[in-house]
């Protein structure tokens, strides 16, 4: 997510201009000789290919952050239970797609992954180190005089080279690792703003995330000269702290930003692209007109966006992910040449590291929703879509609960009408984590991030008189840890459109990039 000041990617465009000028799409030799570039290509070819000859117009790939197949469970029932089903028999949206496979989600340096470089992975065809963004393993975490000449190539940025329009919608910060993974070459995914860089960075030239955001067109352009950009059209999510001064102006007296530099990006996004459009909330969204609009920057939240289930607390309003989802393809889809879009549930991953099974199966639910919006606003026939996720994480579902049992609730044994009692004589739930926080009871408590005010307190606890199902209690955990992690396990990738087939099968997962690629005919 960092790096590079506009001045440094003069080194960058000697290594890049031989291919700019024979074709501005092509990926960078440096980028297709990598060991896991061509690994993921000798094992494309050996994929059967349907209609070979057929072209994706659009492509979207939805990601689920940290959604293991644990989660897309205990999500479906929970959707199947909240429509008054037992809920087992339901589906999620892309659950019904026609093709699905399995992705290895590792990072090289790493056994359970990061989202760093699992999106690394997914959008460039390359895996890389554990933290870092855009760039392969060939350099060392944080130390930005290793990154020249290891950048790589995005699938957004061959979009914006092939003249298509682009896009990305997070319900986290915008110079998060995912969708910073599309626009930034960075050796340290937390270097969002300039006031995150160590003073030898900042000594370096290194450019910040957010930095990079702004500069996205200019620094490809650098890249591929010859090329026709004009770059991203819709950039939705959090993150305003990090493109605003950490002092007050006239006219910005109740927020401060975190930018020493004192640059206001959004003042120079808009400068660069007056006809754009720059909103902050729900009335700001509602006024887009997608068919006058040619730029969006939204930026709804100093942070992260709220959860789902705690967006109604938000006095100003903010979209949900399938309105956002919905906004930006009907302003992608006015380019006759087609898109690419990224949508990103992140904050499931949010709400499991805050060890909080409801928020982070609601998420699940939305990004199912923004699913729903993606199928009736496009053909298959013409559009690409895929659902994974980057990682998983350590959440159960135990036990032998009967048919219908609530998902959120404590386990009642086939037969039963009580709940069932361990050997330690006191009951326990269905789901649960391995690690982290570990129990809370904050009963209606839609913000699962407030676990976090309390040490962890993990072990078994009696819960015969605690209400399960409440939407801030947060499940027992075995070992205590300041935060839930990640799991390692693979996850699932489900696919339909032109060149879906491809995902069949257990898949190292930066094999993606390169499905889509070949469908794009990038």
């Amino acid at each position: 997510m960092l790096f590079l000041h506009r001045h440094c990617y003069l080194f960058a465009l000697a290594l890049f201009s031989s291919a700019a000028q024979s074709d501005p799409v092509q990926v960078p030799t440096s980028q297709t000789q990598n060991h896991w570039f061509q690994q993921a290509q000798d094992r494309l070819a050996q994929k059967p290919v349907y209609e070979p000859e057929k072209k994706a117009k659009n492509i979207i790939l939805f990601v689920g952050d940290g959604m293991g197949v644990s989660t897309i469970t205990a999500a479906r029932i929970l959707d199947g239970q909240n429509k008054g089903l037992a809920g087992e028999e339901n589906s999620l949206s892309f659950e019904s797609f026609p093709f699905t496979g399995m992705s290895k989600t590792y990072n090289v340096d790493a056994q359970t992954p990061d989202s760093a470089g699992t999106m690394t992975a997914l959008i460039t065809g390359v895996k890389t180190d554990a933290g870092i963004v855009g760039i392969d393993e060939d350099v060392q975490r944080g130390d930005c005089g290793s990154v020249s000449g290891n950048e790589l190539v995005s699938a957004l940025e061959l979009a914006e080279l092939a003249g298509q329009s682009t896009g990305f919608v997070t319900t986290t910060r915008v110079t998060h690792a995912t969708p910073a993974a599309t626009y930034a070459k960075s050796p340290e995914r937390n270097w969002e703003d300039n006031s995150d860089l160590p003073d030898e960075a900042v000594a370096s030239g290194c450019e910040d995330i957010a930095s990079q955001l702004v500069s996205f067109e200019q620094r490809l352009k650098q890249r591929f000269p010859k090329a026709d950009i004009d770059g991203i059209e819709v950039m939705m999510g959090g993150g305003r702290r990090h493109f605003l001064p950490n002092q007050a102006s006239d006219d910005m007296v109740l927020f401060t930003g975190e930018r020493s530099d004192q640059r206001n990006l959004i003042d120079e996004w808009q400068a660069q692209y007056p006809g754009g459009h720059y909103i902050e909330n729900q009335a700001g969204f509602d006024a887009v007109d997608p068919a006058k609009t040619e730029k969006l920057l939204a930026l709804f939240e100093s942070s992260h966006m709220r959860y789902e289930a705690d967006r109604a607390n938000d006095d100003a309003g903010e979209p949900s992910l399938s309105e956002m989802t919905a906004k930006a393809i009907d302003i992608l889809d006015n380019n006759e040449n087609g898109f690419f879009l990224l949508v990103e549930g992140g904050r499931i991953d949010h709400a499991h590291h805050a060890g909080n099974a409801f928020n982070a199966l609601t998420d699940t639910i939305e990004l199912s929703r923004a699913v729903d919006v993606a199928l009736e606003k496009t053909s298959t026939d013409e559009t690409l879509i895929i659902v994974t996720a980057d990682h998983s994480h350590v959440f159960t579902m135990a036990g032998y609960p009967k048919r219908g049992n609530p998902i959120l609730g404590k386990v009642v044994n086939v037969g039963e009408d009580e709940p069932a009692q361990a050997e330690d004589g006191m009951p326990y739930t269905t789901l649960g984590y391995a690690n982290g926080l570990g129990f809370r009871d904050l009963g209606d408590e839609t913000d699962a991030d407030v676990s976090y005010s309390q040490p962890a307190d993990t072990g078994r606890h009696d819960l015969s008189d605690v209400d399960t199902q409440a939407h801030g209690y947060h499940q027992e955990a075995l070992v205590p840890l300041s935060s839930e992690t990640h799991g390692g396990e693979d996850v699932a990738i489900y696919a339909i459109g032109p060149g879906a087939s491809a995902v069949s099968g257990v898949n190292e997962q930066n094999l993606i990039f390169h499905i889509m690629r070949r469908v794009a005919k990038w």
